[in-house]
C-alpha cells in the first residue's frame, strides 16, 4: 500500500487552503481537453504512444518502439519520460519474456485490468449502460467497434481519442479517472515495465480532486462492485443488454471480464475519420 499511502498524504486543489475569491467562470470541453497544459497534438501524441504501448506485444506492436522513441521526444515532462521509461525497460527483451509479462501484468490481475469500466462499475447492470455510452461515443464520431471487443479497452480509447476525437475520448477518461490512477498505482507497487506509459496517461488529464481520491481509496480496498444476480438485460435496451451480457461472461477468476485473456484490442483504424 505504499503509493496508496502517499496517495492519502496529497492534498488537492481543493484541500490545499482558501483561495482569493474570483468571478464564476464556466469549463467548457476544451477547457478541460487542456487541463493538463497540453496542447491538442502533444494530447493526441502521447495517447497514440501509451495505446500502442498497452496493446498486446505482438511483432507488429513490438516494430513500433523505434517510432514511439522520436514520438516522445516531442512530448513534455514527464509524459516523455513516461514513454521512454517503458520503452527502455521493454526494448532489448525477447518478444516472449514480453508477451509472458504482458498477459501475467494485464490479463490475470484484476488490479491491472485494461477496461476501464470494470473499476467504476464492477460486474453491475451500470457497466452496460456505461459501456453503451462510449460505444454511443464512437458512433458520434463515425465508428463502430468491432464485436470481438468492448469499447472501454483502454488501448481502444486512446486510439480513437488520438486518431479521431480528442474531446469525446478524454471525456471517457475523465469519467474513468479513479480507475486509470489505480491502474498507475498498482503498475508502480508490482515494478511493471508499462507503468512508464501510465504516466504518460496521467499526465494528460486533469489532477486528482478529492472525490478521485476517495474514489481511488475505496477501489483499492474493496474492489469493484459485483452483483449475485444474472446480468440478463434487466432494465436495458438491446444494446446495453448485450454489452453487459459480454461482460458477465465466463472469466478467470482473477480477472477482470470475459476479454480479460484476448490477446489485445480490435484497434480503430486511424486512417478512417482522422482529422486533418
Amino acid at each position: 500500500m505504499g503509493a496508496l499511502a502517499r496517495l492519502l498524504s496529497r492534498r488537492s486543489d481543493t484541500e490545499a487552503g482558501p483561495r482569493k475569491p474570483g468571478p464564476l467562470r464556466a469549463r467548457g470541453p476544451r477547457d478541460l481537453l487542456h487541463a493538463s497544459g497540453m496542447t491538442t497534438e502533444q494530447l493526441r501524441v502521447t495517447w497514440i504512444a501509451v495505446s500502442w504501448l498497452l496493446t498486446y506485444p505482438d511483432p507488429g506492436a513490438l516494430e513500433r518502439y523505434g517510432a514511439l522513441r522520436e514520438l516522445a521526444a516531442s512530448l513534455p515532462e514527464p509524459a516523455r519520460s513516461g514513454v521512454r521509461g517503458t520503452l527502455a525497460a521493454l526494448e532489448g527483451r525477447d518478444a516472449v519474456s514480453i508477451q509472458e509479462d504482458y498477459v501475467d501484468t494485464f490479463d490475470t490481475r484484476r488490479r491491472g485490468c485494461l477496461h476501464l469500466t470494470y473499476f467504476s462499475h464492477g460486474d453491475t447492470r451500470r457497466r452496460g449502460m456505461a459501456l453503451l455510452r462510449i460505444k454511443q461515443d464512437f458512433r458520434a464520431a463515425g465508428l463502430e467497434i468491432g464485436a470481438d471487443e468492448l469499447p472501454d479497452h483502454l488501448p481502444v480509447v486512446l486510439e480513437f481519442a488520438a486518431g479521431h476525437d480528442a474531446e469525446r475520448g478524454a471525456k471517457i477518461l475523465r469519467a474513468n479517472r479513479p480507475g486509470v490512477e489505480l491502474l498507475r498505482l498498482h503498475l508502480e507497487e508490482i515494478g511493471s515495465p508499462w507503468h512508464g506509459a501510465l504516466v504518460a496517461l496521467c499526465a494528460t488529464l486533469p489532477r486528482l480532486d478529492a472525490e478521485d481520491r476517495a474514489a481511488v481509496l475505496k477501489l483499492a480496498q474493496e474492489g469493484p462492485e459485483e452483483e449475485t444476480v444474472g446480468l440478463d438485460g434487466y432494465g436495458l435496451d438491446s444494446d446495453a443488454a448485450d454489452l453487459a451480457g459480454q461482460t458477465s461472461a465466463a472469466s478467470p477468476p482473477d480477472s477482470c471480464g470475459s476479454h480479460a485473456a484476448a490477446p489485445g484490442p480490435v484497434p480503430v483504424d486511424l486512417m478512417r475519420g482522422r482529422p486533418s
